[in-house]
């Protein structure tokens, strides 16, 4: 029988909380799978089962061991391995970014936050805990070329690829997130005004936002949305050939199906899409307030995190049309 400090136990009650709280599927998933992993871990390697049992040096030592470890090789539920089969995945055991690492730390601070805000615990143990240093990389850029070979590898004569097509453009133009742009509905394009309206219900945020696009994708949209209700009966913008909602892990196998068609050789995702809106939003004179309610980030600050890595070229051709002697001669 469970007691009120069995991990297992409270870490479900801390999901059901963060479940009321309206968070979005993705946040919950990781939250689950980062403690149900911290749990497996303190009882395997520590004999732990109990909020109460966990010292800091417990966390801090799973935070060397996940540093250390290859993915996929300590799983929550070894059943999982007889259905996903991680060994014949291209990453497996390739090591754990800095980044991941101090996620999961983000998400177990969050854990033991509200763990001490509930007096389940007296002492919040790991406040004290320092992040992982992380070496920023320098995201890849897709070239204009390059997006232009990308598009001509699809064939939009066929129903997924046109789909396809139309989502890349859409994203590229307007910033959307990957998951917003797969849950709209017809009803939330406005073609004559140009703009999306993001409901509550499908953004990282959880506000209404409105996003905008360009002449050349309204044009599109319409093609696409006529195309579509020849053959489905569906509210959902961007449907499977079945007529239900396209889920993000599909299209990104789609996505990097086309980049190895169109010979990319970068690690070239659906969100370098949106970031590359970002950068070209900027490089055009746009703000950074403006672009923070577009891609709509919380705060200036994330935005202005996002987009520290602008390469040389991209400041060299801004400084082209600031440069004070070219401005003096026209």
């Amino acid at each position: 029988m469970f007691k009120i400090t069995d991990l297992d136990y409270t870490i479900d009650e801390y999901l059901t909380f963060c479940d009321m709280k309206n968070l979005s599927k993705k946040t919950l998933k990781s939250y689950d799978q980062t403690l149900k992993l911290l749990s497996k871990y303190l009882l395997e390697y520590h004999n732990v089962n109990s909020i109460k049992q966990i010292k800091k040096n417990h966390i801090e030592e799973y935070i060397a061991f996940s540093k250390n470890k290859g993915k996929y090789t300590f799983v929550a539920n070894q059943n999982s391995k007889s259905i996903n089969y991680p060994e014949n995945r291209g990453d497996f055991e390739t090591k754990i970014s800095a980044c991941t690492v101090n996620n999961y730390l983000r998400n177990i601070k969050a854990f033991f936050n509200w763990c001490a805000q509930e007096k389940i615990i007296s002492d919040n143990i790991v406040k004290s805990i320092k992040y992982l240093r992380v070496k920023r990389k320098i995201k890849d850029q897709i070239t204009d070329f390059e997006y232009k070979k990308l598009l001509s590898c699809l064939d939009t004569t066929k129903y997924v690829e046109f789909r396809d097509y139309t989502i890349i453009n859409v994203i590229f133009d307007s910033g959307m997130r990957l998951g917003e742009t797969l849950a709209l509905k017809v009803e939330d394009i406005d073609l004559i005004r140009r703009t999306a309206i993001l409901n509550a219900d499908i953004t990282k945020s959880k506000k209404d936002r409105a996003v905008f696009f360009g002449r050349k994708t309204a044009a599109l949209l319409r093609r696409w949305i006529l195309y579509k209700d020849r053959y489905l009966e569906t509210d959902l913008l961007f449907p499977t050939n079945r007529g239900t909602q396209l889920k993000i892990s599909n299209f990104e196998k789609n996505f990097k199906k086309y980049i190895n068609m169109a010979s990319i050789k970068k690690d070239i995702t659906p969100h370098c899409l949106r970031n590359n809106f970002g950068r070209r939003f900027l490089m055009a004179g746009g703000s950074l307030t403006m672009l923070s309610h577009i891609l709509g980030h919380s705060s200036t600050s994330v935005t202005e995190k996002a987009y520290l890595d602008l390469s040389d070229d991209d400041i060299r051709k801004n400084y082209e049309r600031f440069s004070p002697l070219e401005n003096l001669r026209r």
